[in-house]
């Protein structure tokens, strides 16, 4: 009878210790002692991906929203139909993000807006990611964080092909010069000449370079300082406009986000450093952007 006792009990210890080890340490489990990572926001791990996918949230389960401005062609533009994978818009970062957001396990939704709502909405915490050309200033790392670089923007003058402002020297003499509101090009411009800008009272800020082109059309001002990229297409599709020679600025573009956000940024980080070596990143911007 002892005997049988000792059987049971050591049966008894055998089967705590195989229940434990179940509940520690398997595949998929978190480690002993710490809580499970949370279901929500937190795609399926993909051991091909370079971030954690549960060391990360975003603001809806299963997306990254990211906010945008859509009238900056090459870069984020409204598209007729249904645009990249039904979104309804199309361009070199709604492309970038959608893979950024494959990587991550995620569903793209774009969110369009104003240049400056698409720069508030990743600092509320209403969107995960913004992306419209927007370089990395010091007032703006005040209130944001920003991705490494991944790409250079050139920022140019356009102007009426007969007009008195031939050089960017000239541009001092400029009556009105038309900006995108909430953009460098504003904040450059808009500066005392003291510090190489024009002043405010002569500088207009536009909510898109879609309506800054058209007063331009109209002689309503001089000039109009954009990305040279857009610059092109505003060219391109209004005769009679060109690009000065020289660029007025260059830049770095950054993906923003918010204050704080590390884990997101990290993991944004690692997807855009894929697709670089992987030549995914290349072969969207040569889409949308030909060799001369």
């Amino acid at each position: 009878m002892k005997k049988m006792k000792k059987l049971a009990a050591l049966l008894l210890a055998l089967a705590m210790v195989f229940a434990l080890a179940s509940c520690s340490g398997q595949q998929g489990g978190a480690p002993s002692g710490e809580p499970s990572a949370p279901a929500q926001n937190t795609p399926a791990a993909d051991p091909s991906q370079g971030a954690d996918p549960a060391a990360f949230t975003t603001v809806e389960d299963g997306k990254l929203h990211m906010s945008t401005e859509a009238g900056f062609p090459p870069y984020e533009m409204t598209a007729d139909g249904g645009g990249y994978k039904g979104t309804g818009f199309e361009g070199i970062d709604v492309e970038v993000a959608g893979a950024i957001a494959e990587k991550l396990g995620l569903e793209l939704v774009i969110d369009d807006m104003g240049f400056e709502a698409a720069l508030l909405a990743v600092q509320n915490g209403e969107s995960d990611i913004a992306m419209a050309g927007i370089s990395i200033t010091e007032d703006r790392l005040k209130v944001m964080d920003f991705s490494d670089s991944y790409a250079t923007g050139v920022q140019v003058v356009i102007v009426p092909e007969e007009s008195p402002i031939q050089t960017l020297d000239d541009l001092a003499n400029a009556e009105m010069i038309g900006t995108q509101a909430g953009t460098t090009g504003y904040i450059y411009a808009s500066d005392t000449p003291e510090n190489g800008g024009y002043g405010e009272e002569h500088v207009t800020a536009y909510d898109t370079g879609a309506l800054a082109i058209m007063d331009l059309v109209s002689g309503k001002i001089d000039a109009v300082i954009i990305d040279n990229e857009p610059a092109k297409a505003f060219v391109a599709q209004n005769p009679g406009l060109k690009i000065l020679e020289t660029a007025w600025v260059e830049e770095e573009y950054a993906i923003g986000f918010a204050k704080g956000n590390d884990a997101l940024r990290d993991a944004v980080n690692a997807a855009v450093a894929e697709l670089k070596a992987d030549g995914t990143f290349q072969a969207i911007v040569d889409t949308y952007i030909k060799a001369d």
